[in-house]
């Protein structure tokens, strides 16, 4: 697997390089698995910049990000948390389903995402001002979110907005080959597969598959595994335990993929 690969799906390169020369901070809004967290190392990779990635949980709190004094060797030291590390050391700092996080906790961002550019930290009765590499991005998925989770429209305005989606098939398809050791034929059924789920994704009401699990799909059948076989265990049973809709999943399924492995593997 190519860690450095990305396909750009639209403008996103072009838009997250005008933002990180006017340092002006990020959000990316798509569905889940469309790439959006390979794009922001892929633009670490593109602009020399370290990637430091929080992945937002209820639970988070201020000081999970800016830091907390700990006791050490009998001494009570002040540690860095990761968004602190982020803004001294000059990298892009990345906050993976923002939403998911608690509001009082991304109250603290708010001095770097205006002129500032200065992190606060009271507690250590520090002031942090951001070098020039330094750089907020966040990234959520605005079709699923919970409506008791939802950003507050003064904190997204606070951002320059890079929408996102699944790449066009003929791309994904290359994703695929890229990733796995698959015959073209192959990658194409499985994102005609993939392409067909998300359409029905207005009559099922789940979060449709991404490219990520296209790609374990891949690898499975690169593996050995029948194409069913691959669809069921990395596509399928993770988007819903209902059993009338992983039947009907199931049926999608069988229209496009083979049922033999024979032909699965990518031919020398």
């Amino acid at each position: 697997m190519n860690d450095d690969l990305y396909f750009s799906s639209g403008n996103e390169v072009q838009l997250f390089e005008w933002a990180f020369a006017q340092h002006m901070p990020v959000m990316l809004t798509g569905p889940t698995g469309c790439g959006k967290t390979r794009f922001v190392e892929h633009m670490g990779h593109l602009l020399s910049r370290p990637v430091i990635t929080i992945s937002c949980h209820d639970d988070l709190t201020s000081a999970d990000l800016v830091g907390r004094f700990m006791v050490t060797g009998g001494d009570v030291v002040w540690t860095d948390g990761p968004l602190t590390t982020a803004v001294k050391s000059g990298a892009i700092c990345y906050l993976d389903e923002v939403v998911e996080a608690r509001h009082d906790s991304l109250a603290i961002l708010h001095s770097l995402t205006d002129h500032r550019r200065t992190l606060y930290l009271d507690r250590a009765n520090e002031t942090v001002k951001a070098p020039v590499g330094f750089m907020l991005v966040c990234s959520y998925n605005p079709a699923y979110r919970s409506s008791l989770k939802e950003l507050k429209p003064s904190f997204r305005q606070r951002f320059v907005t890079v929408p996102m989606d699944y790449l066009p098939p003929e791309r994904e398809v290359e994703v695929l080959l890229a990733e796995a050791e698959v015959d073209r034929a192959v990658a194409q059924r499985l994102v005609e597969c993939a392409i067909t789920i998300r359409a029905a994704d207005d009559v099922f009401h789940f979060e449709p598959p991404s490219t990520r699990v296209l790609v374990a799909a891949a690898r499975f059948i690169a593996a050995g595994a029948g194409e069913m076989e691959a669809a069921e265990a990395c596509i399928l049973a993770p988007l819903s335990s209902d059993g009338a809709i992983h039947e009907g999943l199931r049926e999608i399924a069988t229209a496009h993929l083979s049922t033999s492995s024979d032909i699965s593997r990518r031919t020398p």
